[in-house]
């Protein structure tokens, strides 16, 4: 997990209690998995006896950083921001322990509370003067964005992020005795910003540590899917979709984000990766980086259930599986499958099954087709084969409104009951 660290870090550290912080972006009201590798940095750091602070940039959220980015953030109201830090923090606890009877107790901030009150000239005037302009534009995160081949030139605003942020540092250090800033590796000009600040404002010293951008091996970006981010909050991302998404990295990714994001021990990550290597059909690695990362961001619960979904879709299963699923976990599975709409009144006396399949659904094209199907034991419902003579009653829905009808293994159609 460690990129960069600037030298005496690891002295410091070992000396004693330390405090150190993560800054998190509010732009949602759910942090994302690329937001993780933070957090675990945090959560490791209060593991060894530290104290972690993670700072909501409720101010920084208001500017945006130009750090890896080509254009402006959209800029959020207080309000907005303040409901988003609520939920962030609720995510946070899951990892870090905010007890407050604990010496090494987490603690969230928002620099909002303590930028909103200085002025413009007082910050160029007590800040703002003491980092030249070539400086700033020395580091990658501005000189990017000021080439000539930019898409996007840079705005005063996004300019004076290095400034805001390595203020916050400087707070930090000044209010709370923090001397360590962690982040990700894209993040060091910023931090360093921060520490330069603690050394000619502060008089003293602050320390850096940066950790790998995490990336996937085929190039595409990590955290992403063809819906956008994969969020912490279960309902913009499922737990089912959430599991699944770990379990499908590849055998490079999996070897390196077991590593990154569970608290196994290396003697048994090294165990796992052997036996996986041995037997790769098997997908050990992936199947216990997505248990333990889904258990330690849900619920046991919750994995239990994505389990189950998953072996409904791929493997063996029974309608008692099915109705054991939430609503909302059963539409994540069968998303995207055909549907059609069936009235209440038609299971009165029993739908019948060529009924279900063709002349009601359009599942299947036509009454021989079904007919055929039925005859050769192709067709199931909610996952049970079932014969021509078969109706299906309310007794047989899931969640008192759907009927899963299956084709072989691999066609699904939903019927959705009103």
């Amino acid at each position: 997990m460690l990129h960069d660290v600037m030298p005496g870090t690891e002295e410091h550290l070992l000396s004693g209690m330390q405090t150190a912080y993560v800054g998190i972006d509010p732009t949602a009201d759910s942090l994302h998995i690329g937001h993780l590798v933070g957090v675990m940095m945090l959560r490791h750091f209060q593991l060894a006896g530290h104290k972690p602070y993670a700072l909501i940039g409720g101010a920084t959220g208001m500017i945006g950083d130009p750090s890896g980015k080509s254009a402006e953030r959209n800029l959020l109201d207080e309000t907005t921001l303040r409901l988003n830090q609520e939920a962030i923090r609720e995510q946070l606890s899951r990892f870090l322990n905010f007890d407050s009877t604990s010496d090494n107790a987490a603690v969230l901030v928002n620099n909002y509370d303590w930028m909103k009150d200085v002025s413009f000239l007082d910050f160029i005037r007590d800040v703002g003067k003491h980092l030249t302009v070539n400086y700033m534009m020395a580091k990658d995160s501005v000189r990017k964005r000021l080439d000539p081949d930019a898409k996007e030139g840079m705005s005063f605003t996004e300019f004076t992020y290095q400034l805001v942020q390595g203020y916050d540092f400087l707070y930090l250090y000044q209010n709370y005795n923090c001397t360590l800033q962690m982040g990700g590796s894209d993040q060091w000009g910023n931090i360093t910003t921060g520490t330069e600040l603690i050394r000619r404002i502060g008089g003293g010293k602050g320390f850096a540590l940066t950790c790998p951008l995490i990336t996937k091996a085929d190039g595409t970006k990590f955290g992403k899917t063809e819906d956008g981010n994969v969020w912490l909050d279960a309902h913009r991302t499922s737990p089912y979709k959430f599991y699944q998404y770990w379990l499908n990295t590849s055998d490079a990714d999996a070897e390196k984000y077991i590593k990154i994001f569970t608290f196994i021990s290396r003697k048994e990550i090294e165990e796992l990766v052997e036996e996986h290597t041995k037997a790769p059909h098997l997908r050990t690695l992936q199947k216990r980086l997505a248990e333990e990362i889904t258990v330690m961001v849900h619920s046991k619960d919750d994995l239990d259930n994505a389990q189950m979904a998953t072996t409904i879709l791929f493997g063996k299963s029974t309608s008692e599986d099915l109705k054991k699923l939430d609503e909302y976990t059963f539409l994540e599975v069968f998303e995207g499958v055909p549907q059609a709409t069936v009235s209440r009144k038609d299971l009165n006396d029993g739908l019948d099954m060529i009924a279900a399949l063709s002349a009601k659904t359009g599942f299947l094209s036509s009454n021989g087709d079904a007919r055929r199907e039925l005859k050769q034991n192709s067709i199931s419902v909610n996952k049970e084969k079932v014969a021509e003579d078969f109706l299906i009653k309310e007794s047989d829905l899931i969640k008192d409104r759907y009927v899963l009808l299956q084709r072989g293994k691999k066609n699904y159609f939903v019927l959705v009951i009103e």
